[in-house]
């Protein structure tokens, strides 16, 4: 009688994220419709209503295709095609992107936290007028109904500057594509603009007061606050 062979256990199937579906099928839309770079996309709600959706969920679908790069969303003017990927390197690139997601927050939390230390010692008062700028731009964007990523990326780059480390500041420099990509999901999250900003106010009040080690915690509970992205998880 022949051996039986072992047989190898069965592979769990992933479950595909409604966003993923979503992203897939905007993409066939643009395959369809036959769009190219610098092409509108619908409006969210017609979008949503065409899909069946929430417009909250294809908001999740929007983010994710714009931290990719696919897309650019400007606040007033909607979702504009910047590039037209197949179904199967947008797959892909978003395995990539969680893949690092971990390493960019170690990035993030090894450069920043010292920066904002180093800022409350060196920082001058153009520094600080720098810092409030960019908290002002933020707020003003929030209050728009924009998420404020400007103002982020403003207030990011002025501690940077107010560290006066010029090392520091060509790493932050070489990051800051991956930066962007945590930025865009982070803030995509609701509520996340205006704790972010909240948050950006505690760093810069510690920058201000001269509190080093303040500084460098209340930029550490910062980078935990926008890593905790539950978009693409």
């Amino acid at each position: 009688m022949a051996e039986k062979k072992t047989a190898r256990p069965l592979a769990r199937v992933s479950r595909q994220r409604l966003y993923e579906q979503l992203m897939k099928q905007i993409l066939e839309y643009v395959e369809d419709a036959q769009l190219g770079p610098g092409d509108h996309l619908p409006p969210e709600r017609e979008l949503a209503d065409s899909l069946g959706v929430s417009r909250a969920t294809l908001a999740q679908a929007l983010v994710a295709l714009e931290v990719l790069g696919v897309i650019d969303v400007q606040h007033g003017t909607g979702a504009v095609l910047v590039y037209r990927p197949s179904v199967a390197k947008l797959v892909k690139e978003l395995q990539e992107h969680r893949n690092r997601l971990p390493e960019i927050v170690e990035a993030r939390s090894a450069l920043e936290v010292k920066l904002a230390e180093l800022a409350a010692s060196r920082r001058t008062s153009e520094d600080l007028e720098a810092i409030d700028a960019a908290l002002a731009a933020m707020e003003q964007e929030i209050a728009a109904g924009d998420r404020g990523a400007h103002g982020d990326e403003l207030f990011h780059r002025a501690v940077t500057q107010a560290a006066h480390s010029p090392v520091l500041a060509q790493m932050m420099t070489f990051i800051a594509e991956m930066v962007l990509e945590t930025r865009l999901e982070s803030l995509g999250q609701p509520g996340r603009p205006e704790q972010s900003l909240a948050s950006h106010q505690r760093i810069a009040d510690a920058i201000r007061d001269g509190e080093a080690d303040v500084a460098a915690r209340a930029m550490q509970s910062h980078i935990e606050l926008v890593s905790d992205v539950a978009l693409l998880k």
